[in-house]
């Protein structure tokens, strides 16, 4: 790839990385498995990133590598996250620390998503993002109709959660 080329994806993946923080807050636990997961993530977006044609947003793209990544290691390893190398890049990429130490009721948010199943946690993410129905079906890639009684199904779900 281009030395161009990487100065656009990393430029991209500065601009849009709370989006990776945040399906990685939904799929792990602790902070270990929060920054392996986000390594892991931006491996697997810099290995699809010449495949990405611009039909979409470059951050609907990001969230559907990033959900597929998390839920696919989530299955296979149930919390134990493996890492590849990052590519060889004499740029390094900032890495800003998601803070989320003073939000609360951000906290008991996410302590409710992680009682979900794995496709109802990417569809509050997103949901959460006021994506569009489109735009989450299309980073799911099912129909908007499916799209939308699944947020219906699990909107319930989550009232159930809060008041047992």
């Amino acid at each position: 790839m281009t030395a161009e080329l990487e100065k656009r994806f990393i430029k991209e993946l500065e601009e849009n990385q709370n989006i990776i923080h945040k399906v990685c807050k939904a799929y792990t636990t602790n902070r270990d498995d929060h920054n392996d997961l986000f390594q892991e993530i931006s491996i697997q977006l810099w290995k699809a990133y010449d495949k990405f044609r611009g039909d979409s947003k470059f951050s609907t793209w990001m969230y559907r590598v990033a959900l597929n990544t998390a839920i696919s290691l989530y299955r296979k390893s149930k919390r134990s996250i493996k890492t590849g190398e990052l590519y060889d890049n004499s740029k390094e990429l900032i890495y800003e620390e998601y803070d989320d130490t003073t939000e609360v009721q951000l906290a008991t948010l996410y302590k409710m998503i992680h009682q979900l199943n794995d496709i109802e946690k990417a569809l509050v993410l997103l949901y959460l993002e006021d994506k569009s129905y489109r735009e989450i079906a299309l980073c799911l890639g099912i129909s908007e109709v499916n799209a939308r009684v699944k947020m219906n199904r699990t909107k319930t779900k989550l009232k159930k959660l809060v008041n047992p």
